[in-house]
């Protein structure tokens, strides 16, 4: 079964890859290891829920757009390689603008990390991780996250 068909089971589908806004590629690809920009939970090119975490966005809400993240990062995978190559996840970095004194980052990028184990199981879905608390993020998202995968 392909990732596409796995994430229609779950009701998810996986989008275009958004164009860079800056001087820099979506993914880059070097040996069998692929580097994601961070990516923002952009949904046709536009943050649906932006703000901090424990101010205007709860944490679950956070959750949910740490998911629309790694599907976002899994596009940017797609742009070099195809995400039916991915043999394993390696590392998720994910930042989380939250309110000053919010500890719950952990918790905000499991919504990226739940999906990529439910995706590729426990053996090869389960990756290291740092999940950062930060003041700010472009466009005032709640989460970005970055992903390395390592090909097939």
């Amino acid at each position: 079964m392909t990732i596409k068909d796995q994430l229609a089971e779950l009701g998810l589908v996986l989008p275009v890859a958004s164009l860079p806004v800056a001087a820099y590629v979506p993914a880059v690809k070097t040996g069998k290891l692929v580097f994601t920009a961070g990516q923002l939970p952009l949904v046709d090119g536009k943050i649906p829920l932006a703000g901090k975490v424990d101010g205007g966005v709860t944490p679950e809400e956070a959750k949910e757009m740490a998911q629309i993240c790694i599907l976002n990062a899994l596009a940017a995978v797609n742009t070099v390689a195809s995400v039916d190559d991915i043999y394993r996840i390696v590392r998720v970095v994910g930042y989380v603008n939250g309110v000053s004194g919010f500890i719950g980052a952990p918790g905000v990028v499991n919504g990226a990390s739940e999906l990529l184990i439910k995706l590729w199981g426990d053996e090869l879905g389960k990756h290291a991780r740092s999940a950062i608390g930060v003041a700010e993020l472009p466009l005032d998202a709640p989460v970005e996250i970055e992903l390395t995968v390592e090909l097939k």
